[in-house]
């Protein structure tokens, strides 16, 4: 064999064996980050718990974590009324356009509805924060991202079609599952819910539907007082509905014996294609409005069950939204530890 034949053959070998451990190094899954500093415009005064600071931070922390470096952050747009009005009713889009519109000033108000504070940028912002749910479900669908966290506000899980209330305007998780309905045909998506509260909203507007599984554990007594596990779903949409109490002061073993003996069962028979969830994090130790007991390491753990789910049916394909949370320092460290799950091939 000539010299030049050994080179060549030496190389071949050498690209072939870089290229092996590259690809066995490259662990990372490209996830997206929606964020635009408009969300930062909603005012709700300086005492009210849901303001922006709370993703100030948590932004600024993830763009410092170096093991984050390959996230992305997709453009974000405004959700029309279409699209809004896949969920909510035009009477009721029509008052919060009108009420919001009604502003003077720097003021704020509230929506009539309920206890909901408006301020004159809060229609934009809301639309704003349901667009961004949009877009990450886009870049999953057609092959962009494996999974995307929308860090939005304001929070939408109490609102229903016809009423806003608990802080929020638009019902950003339940109008991104029509979406997702309508664009590309799903017939299964599963909405996981860990806010401390129990979504009202999206319980209500799935109620009665079997392509939507609405799972959620929260606190109990506590506000909105509904999510008894007596509240399955009722018509075509009996048994879609999974509700778990959590006393004052459970923590990450309620957490996880949750999702590991109600909600896992629960998806063998589902299947779901698509998973949302509404990721509150007013359920951490140390929030300002919740009395549970989760911790940094308790969100991670179900971050990768619900990976692990997402993985065997749904192609992976889950999106998280923002909901409560009023410690900005915990849902930094939650967040970040949720992203690191969904950046990781297992």
């Amino acid at each position: 064999m000539t010299i030049l034949k050994r080179c060549f053959i030496y190389l071949i070998i050498t690209l072939t064996s870089y290229s092996l451990f590259a690809n066995t190094k490259d662990t990372r899954l490209n996830v997206a980050v929606l964020y635009s500093d408009q969300f930062l415009l909603h005012n709700t005064g300086p005492n009210h718990p849901e303001r922006p600071e709370k993703l100030s931070k948590v932004v600024n922390d993830i763009k410092k974590n170096k093991s984050l470096s390959s996230l992305l952050w997709p453009i974000i747009r405004k959700a029309s009324i279409e699209e809004i009005r896949l969920v909510h009713t035009q009477e009721y889009i029509d008052l919060v356009a009108h009420e919001i519109a009604s502003i003077k000033n720097n003021k704020i108000s509230y929506l009539s509805t309920g206890d909901t504070v408006i301020s004159k940028d809060s229609n934009n912002v809301a639309k704003l924060a349901v667009g961004a749910g949009l877009i990450g479900v886009n870049e999953i669908m057609k092959g962009k991202a494996s999974s995307a966290f929308a860090l939005v506000r304001p929070p939408g899980h109490h609102a229903t079609a016809s009423r806003g209330m608990g802080f929020c305007i638009y019902n950003n998780i339940a109008i991104v599952a029509r979406y997702l309905q309508q664009q590309y045909g799903l017939k299964r998506i599963l909405i996981v819910d860990f806010d401390v509260h129990h979504g009202n909203g999206t319980q209500d507007i799935f109620y009665e539907d079997n392509s939507g599984f609405y799972f959620s554990l929260h606190q109990h007594p506590f506000y909105p007082q509904s999510g008894r596990p007596s509240e399955i779903g009722s018509g075509k949409g009996k048994g879609f509905t999974l509700n778990v109490d959590l006393s004052k002061g459970s923590g990450d073993v309620d957490l996880l014996n949750a999702f590991n003996n109600q909600l896992k069962p629960a998806m063998d028979k589902f299947k779901p294609e698509f998973i949302l969830v509404s990721a509150g994090f007013d359920a951490q130790e140390g929030d300002l409005l919740g009395q549970l007991n989760y911790t940094p390491n308790g969100y991670k753990h179900a971050a990768l069950i619900l990976k692990n789910i997402a993985e065997k049916y749904a192609l992976g394909r889950t999106l998280y939204m923002l909901e409560g949370g009023y410690v900005a320092n915990n849902i930094s460290q939650s967040v970040n530890e949720i992203l690191n799950v969904l950046s990781k091939k297992n």
